[in-house]
């Protein structure tokens, strides 16, 4: 791997286990282009800049008339001088407009989600949800933040099947690659969201998550750290995908990378495995039954940063992967993890309606 490539986890996200060396993110070419835009809009201001040979140098004046045609030159350097100011304070403008643009999405998106949670509890609280809350063993409000979740959950499934179908809709229209591009960003979002919804769950519940309840009994089989094995998923979707030769060499790295990355994580949970098992064996006796558990409650602390950076080698992954595929390459490969996610769930529902028959 690249020695020169930018590290794919930084070593303080990791401060539970060992630092993931050898997880590395790949050139993103936008930087470089944004540099080269940037110098050469230094070269072309400066060039337009009048130069001081022209702008103080003082001739003689023979006569009248040569006082007279010089006015125009210099009306001329003084409209290009307020021009230039004039272009300078727009950008400045269109910078800050942008960025109040931004500051605003994301503001709604977090009142969109907290909206999205309040529906669910609302419901919850009407009793017409028909989640059975009791099957957890816990009451209060991490019980209630479980089944507000189980909701959330049913719903990001099918808003990700209606983004899948309307990427195969856009895909196969006339539209140009912008607008395609802005619903692949729509659908890359869309799983951003899960990663953060999963994020307050853990902390709420962290056995909950890493149980895998909340998934289908197929899904289950491939559950990694409360979520899919990126490195797996990456193995199953290339080589749907028509790559270049650089292409498909880049997505070989990202898969070694993703390899390299949860043999650390893994290596992490046995770690905490075996501390949180000593912790047990050890804990002070209190008597009358009794054991202090504070050392093995920290250790259980730990298990929720893990979930969390799981998550994080998740997200990083899909987006790593989308960086090395044109528009429509990413679109197509969107179109196939909503669709190979769906047929694990489909596939349990099969499962399911078989035992019922030969029943």
């Amino acid at each position: 791997m690249n020695s020169s490539s930018t590290q794919y986890l930084n070593s303080k996200r990791m401060d539970v286990y060992e630092p993931m060396h050898h997880f590395s993110m790949w050139g993103d070419f936008k930087s470089n282009i944004y540099q080269d835009a940037a110098a050469a809009t230094m070269i072309l201001e400066v060039d337009n800049q009048p130069s001081e040979d022209t702008s103080h140098t003082t001739h003689g004046p023979s006569s009248q008339c040569d006082q007279e045609s010089s006015k125009p030159a210099d009306k001329v350097l003084r409209r290009l001088a307020q021009n230039r100011e004039a272009a300078r304070k727009s950008r400045l403008r269109k910078k800050a407009y942008v960025q109040q643009l931004e500051a605003s999405r994301l503001k709604l998106l977090h009142l969109e989600q907290e909206l999205e949670l309040t529906r669910a509890q609302c419901a919850l609280m009407s009793g017409g949800t028909g989640v059975n809350t009791s099957q957890h063993g816990f009451s209060g409000p991490a019980n209630s933040r479980i089944a507000a979740f189980e909701i959330e959950y049913e719903h990001w499934v099918e808003i990700r099947n209606k983004k899948t179908n309307n990427l195969k809709t856009v895909l196969n229209s006339d539209l140009d690659d912008t607008e395609l591009d802005k619903v692949v960003q729509d659908t890359l979002d869309h799983y951003a969201n899960l990663f953060n919804i999963k994020a307050t769950v853990a902390k709420a519940d962290v056995y909950y998550l890493i149980s895998g309840i909340w998934k289908t009994p197929t899904e289950r089989l491939f559950l990694w750290i409360g979520g899919f094995r990126p490195s797996e998923l990456l193995k199953v979707l290339v080589p749907q995908l028509e790559l270049l030769g650089p292409q498909a060499h880049d997505l070989y790295n990202l898969i070694q990378a993703c390899q390299q990355a949860e043999e650390s994580l893994s290596q992490g949970m046995e770690k905490l495995q075996q501390t949180l098992a000593e912790a047990v064996a050890y804990g002070q006796d209190l008597g009358g039954g009794c054991y202090d558990m504070h050392n093995a409650m920290e250790k259980l602390g730990e298990l929720v940063r893990l979930v969390i950076q799981a998550d994080y080698i998740r997200h990083e992954t899909l987006q790593q992967t989308l960086r090395n595929l044109t528009t429509r390459q990413a679109a197509q490969g969107l179109i196939l993890l909503g669709e190979y996610l769906q047929r694990l769930r489909d596939l349990s529902s099969a499962w399911a309606m078989r035992l019922c028959e030969s029943a």
